[in-house]
């Protein structure tokens, strides 16, 4: 632990000599900013240890009101008014925790987190300066940048002048629904802000103008059986099987090439008989039986609501035109809408773009959204321009054991992000 701590004044002190040289493009508080984060990163760390020593998997709901109380603590420690938002008991989830400041200038901000995890606690375990540790990027990681940055503003005086709401979801790994009643709050608080920024994990130096959401399908085929010599004839038809690849065929020609579009047949069962629930599926049937049905799970990724809808209609068309002899429909389900890419985003995106340059930390990129999944931000990009990927970044897969983040950016990361905030609230 000393050696890591020592790692990280070390690096703290490169990235402030680097920022006292382009000091010129700093105010004077937010050089103190800039001090404040360099001076605490060893409670910043230990904060971090136990946020991911406390296991918080979606459906642990005292573990993950337990994340929830280490923060709240923190935020009324700087004079922030908090809640806990309760869900109704039967979405069997935790709730959420929002703290808000009282000030009366600038733009109004939503900052964003999560408490939650996939998976069940590995425990936080260094490396150099690697941090290993379910949650430790995804996004524990994130939410200390989100309590970090703001103490650092409280230190100079100017959170209490800001108007922000910090908002830390207790599902955003498996969003409870009816999403109407489990996103609300969430909602209500975007429209009272002008900005919303999350803190998901950063990606290299970019970061995240739009994410693509999702939502699922299920194709049910159903066609006439009888001995498999009879196929193909009039009175026989083509079998559920066939159909059900006819139509799978025709989407990926119909589908297949159209950018930020992904959709992905995950499930299929075909038989005499089958059955389905959730993700597993049976089927029973003889080789010289004629399939008499057929059901496919899937989902459908896009990058706008135009988008959804417009793949929808033709794969709705596409199923329509049934092979002899069978009948097939395809219903939808909603999931996560996409954030959608436009002007007050990428207005957001410069506005980081030149804080990091100011910082002496380089220019700051629009990540491919098609290069990230559906997440908490697109519940309210419509509504706010609004930023994402700007939280700590990894190298393991966060929905995986092993997960870890590379500490050596936390205070560049910590710094961007609070000057972001600063400017945004003048």
């Amino acid at each position: 632990m000393r050696r890591f701590v020592s790692s990280l004044f070390t690096a703290s002190l490169i990235a402030a000599v680097s920022a006292h040289a382009f000091g010129q493009t700093l105010s004077a508080d937010e050089r103190k900013i800039v001090d404040y984060i360099d001076r605490n990163g060893g409670a910043a760390i230990s904060l971090l240890e136990a946020s991911v020593n406390i296991e918080s998997p979606t459906e642990d709901l005292d573990g993950v009101k337990k994340v929830g109380e280490l923060y709240r603590k923190e935020l009324e420690s700087l004079g922030m008014k908090t809640a806990w938002l309760d869900l109704p008991p039967e979405l069997k989830r935790a709730g959420h925790l929002i703290a808000e400041s009282n000030g009366t200038r600038g733009k109004r901000l939503l900052l964003l987190g999560h408490l939650d995890t996939v998976l069940r606690g590995e425990p936080y375990k260094l490396d150099g300066t690697r941090a290993f540790g379910t949650g430790v990027g995804d996004m524990k990681g994130g939410n200390l940048i989100i309590i970090q940055a703001l103490k650092a503003l409280h230190a100079v005086g100017a959170l209490k002048d800001s108007r922000i709401i910090a908002m830390f979801t207790g599902d955003e790994e498996d969003t409870a629904d009816p999403i109407e009643v489990s996103r609300r709050d969430m909602v209500a608080a975007a429209k009272r802000s002008d900005a919303a920024l999350s803190f998901e994990g950063t990606v290299l130096n970019t970061a995240t103008v739009g994410r693509r959401g999702f939502s699922s399908w299920k194709l049910e085929v159903t066609a006439k059986t009888g001995h498999s010599g009879q196929i193909f004839r009039d009175g026989m038809g083509d079998g559920a099987v066939f159909e059900a690849a006819r139509i799978l065929n025709e989407f990926r020609l119909a589908l297949g090439k159209e950018k930020y579009l992904t959709f992905n047949p995950s499930l299929i069962v075909g038989g005499t008989t089958v059955e389905t629930k959730d993700a597993d599926g049976r089927a029973s049937g003889k080789t010289n039986v004629v399939a008499a049905k057929a059901i496919v799970n899937g989902d459908l990724r896009f990058i706008s609501e135009a988008q959804k809808l417009a793949a929808r209609a033709r794969m709705t068309e596409i199923v329509s035109k049934s092979l002899a002899g069978t009948t097939a429909k395809i219903t939808f389900e909603d999931g996560l809408p996409a954030m959608s890419p436009n002007e007050g985003n990428y207005k957001l995106l410069a506005e980081l773009d030149k804080v990091s340059k100011d910082l002496g930390f380089g220019a700051v990129e629009a990540l491919d959204p098609g290069e990230r999944g559906a997440g908490d931000i697109a519940f309210v990009a419509d509504i706010v321009p609004s930023l994402d990927g700007i939280g700590i970044g990894g190298t393991r897969a966060s929905h995986a054991k092993g997960e870890s983040a590379d500490l050596n950016t936390l205070p560049m990361l910590t710094k961007r992000a609070a000057l972001l905030i600063y400017r945004l609230t003048r």
